[in-house]
């Protein structure tokens, strides 16, 4: 277990105001987050195509970027990774420009997507210059072209899931409201707290985001309070809940808001958008 207050009070952000860092482009502001977590199975990749897909319903320009070799987001939206010729992976190796391999999906998002050639990039990258730059020089390119910029990172603290905190101006952590599931936090934050010394100083924790939600239990509300508690970060509103829709949707290729219209976990993720937009 972690202990009661994370060594490195810097990585807390409950107090800390939002905004200032967001970047300007062309009299606009873009806001980039990254969706990470280094467990497996805690949503990501849900919770990417789900607030996407709600931002979207707002109005906003949004797109969202597969940072997972296992191309779960590709297809999560549509897209199936073993037909794609251009992926997020030649862009992080300045192959293309990303403009050539973003895609347009039903869900009223642009995707930069990726499949399984990613991991041959991802150990191609581990000896190239600026590694942990390219994808913020990348999406620099595009940043213009869209409000919102979701990066849905993969399931472990490698090169990939640092050049997303790099180029991000904010982290949110999904985290499954179990015991088991918020182990690793103190990594993550040790990771975090790394890119803001080394890279990227301005780099916000947003909040964590409880996923698998079942609040009929008090095991998943005493788990959301020692979250809390022992981290000393912000935890984000709604929790969203547990439900078997959302296994579901990506089997039809489209996020719960399109496959579930009224389902109340369609709804938590709507709540949190808007609790995005409204800073």
């Amino acid at each position: 277990m972690a202990p009661a207050c994370h060594p490195r009070d810097a990585v807390s952000d409950v107090d800390r105001p939002r905004g200032r860092w967001r970047r300007w482009h062309n009299g606009h502001v873009t806001t980039t987050i990254a969706l990470a977590n280094q467990k497996g199975g805690v949503a990501k990749t849900t919770s990417v195509a789900s607030l996407g897909a709600a931002l979207a319903e707002e109005g906003q320009r949004v797109l969202v970027v597969d940072l997972d070799p296992q191309g779960s987001l590709t297809f999560s939206l549509g897209i199936d990774p073993e037909e794609l010729d251009v992926t997020v992976g030649e862009v992080l190796l300045g192959k293309v420009p990303a403009i050539e391999a973003i895609l347009e999906t039903d869900d009223g998002v642009d995707l930069l997507p990726a499949s399984i050639a990613l991991t041959q990039a991802e150990e191609q990258l581990v000896t190239r210059t600026g590694r942990e730059q390219r994808l913020r020089v990348a999406l620099d390119k595009v940043r213009s072209d869209y409000d919102w910029i979701l990066l849905d990172c993969p399931p472990a603290l490698g090169v990939l899931t640092v050049g997303a905190l790099s180029a991000a101006d904010e982290v949110v952590i999904p985290l499954q409201a179990e015991t088991l599931s918020h182990r690793g936090v103190g990594q993550l934050l040790d990771t975090i707290y790394d890119v803001r010394q080394f890279i990227n100083p301005d780099l916000v924790i947003r909040g964590v985001l409880a996923t698998m939600y079942d609040g009929r239990t008090r095991h998943a509300q005493n788990v959301r309070t020692a979250i809390a508690e022992t981290y000393d970060l912000t935890v984000l509103e709604p929790p969203i809940p547990k439900s078997i829709r959302f296994a579901e949707a990506p089997a039809i290729g489209r996020s719960i808001l399109a496959t579930s219209v009224n389902h109340k976990g369609a709804d938590a993720y709507r709540a949190i958008a808007r609790g995005f937009l409204d800073g």
